[in-house]
């Protein structure tokens, strides 16, 4: 076989392999703008998910039992607390969950976060969560 119909054949064998280069090339760095913008916004999402958190477990450790404040001893009333913090998600449109272990409160706020671009991959949506805790004190803990 002659060299130069030999390299001429290989030449056209070669045809479309810079484009699906590119497609390769363009579907990776799709990827990782969407890792890029939607991790941001999930990030932004969990802080304020975590914000919501630490003000329903500051609200829900606040509801103490009035019959303790007579004694002297101050202690969360955990019907009243859980009532409270549900309260406080209500108005701010959050999902969570309360618990109440003694004085201290703690709220887990779930958040679904919609995908701007990792859409175009399949993932269309994150889910992140925001935990605080809370603890009642009084003047004599502080």
């Amino acid at each position: 076989m002659d060299v130069s119909k030999w390299i001429s054949s290989r030449r056209r064998d070669e045809k479309g392999v810079a484009a699906v280069f590119v497609v390769f090339v363009a579907v990776a760095l799709l990827a990782v703008a969407g890792l890029v913008i939607d991790g941001g916004y999930a990030m932004a999402a969990k802080r304020e998910a975590t914000g919501q958190a630490e003000q329903a477990a500051r609200v829900g450790a606040d509801a103490l039992d009035q019959a303790s404040l007579r004694s002297g001893t101050a202690q969360v009333d955990p019907r009243l607390a859980v009532t409270a913090a549900q309260d406080y998600l209500v108005r701010v449109d959050a999902q969570g969950t309360v618990t109440v272990d003694g004085d201290t409160v703690t709220v887990t706020v779930t958040v679904t976060q919609q995908t701007a671009v990792l859409s175009a991959v399949g993932v269309s949506s994150l889910t992140v969560s925001g935990t605080a805790a809370a603890r009642s004190i009084d003047e004599d803990q502080a």
